[in-house]
């Protein structure tokens, strides 16, 4: 059986925030911010690049897939028995920027993840407006 986009389900998260998508840029791809609000890592912003996200309970398998700076960053993010993909798009508004984050790749039988992605991405966005909010 073949997986089609209508097999899966995606979490997606839209928040506006008040910062310039230059300032949002750095602390979706520079590791010692990626660190403060999702989790240890060893994230270079280069195509193809793989890299690890380490948390208390296991690490996630990276690799960036889409790269322009300042509007999108997509990457792998395959974890217990998870394969999907992460996408970043960065998009100014009159107030600062639109941060809207998709993960894409959810199977039917995956809803504990699902779920547990939904109520996670909630508190990262909270996390990362923190940090965004101490950043020069």
């Amino acid at each position: 059986m073949t997986n089609t986009a209508s097999d899966t389900l995606a979490v997606v998260v839209e928040r506006e925030m008040p910062f310039p998508s230059e300032k949002i840029w750095r602390a979706l791809t520079q590791p010692h911010l990626v660190q403060e609000w999702l989790m240890k890592n060893d994230f270079v912003p280069a195509l193809a690049h793989r890299f690890e996200l380490r948390g208390d309970w296991g690490t996630v398998q990276c690799q960036v897939l889409e790269i322009e700076p300042n509007k999108t960053l997509a990457y792998t993010w395959a974890a217990m028995g998870l394969d999907s993909v992460v996408t970043w798009t960065l998009t100014a508004t009159a107030g600062g920027t639109l941060v809207r984050m998709e993960q894409s790749g959810f199977r039917q039988d995956q809803q504990q993840a699902y779920q547990g992605a939904k109520f996670g991405w909630q508190q990262m966005f909270g996390k990362l407006e923190a940090v965004l909010a101490k950043l020069d």
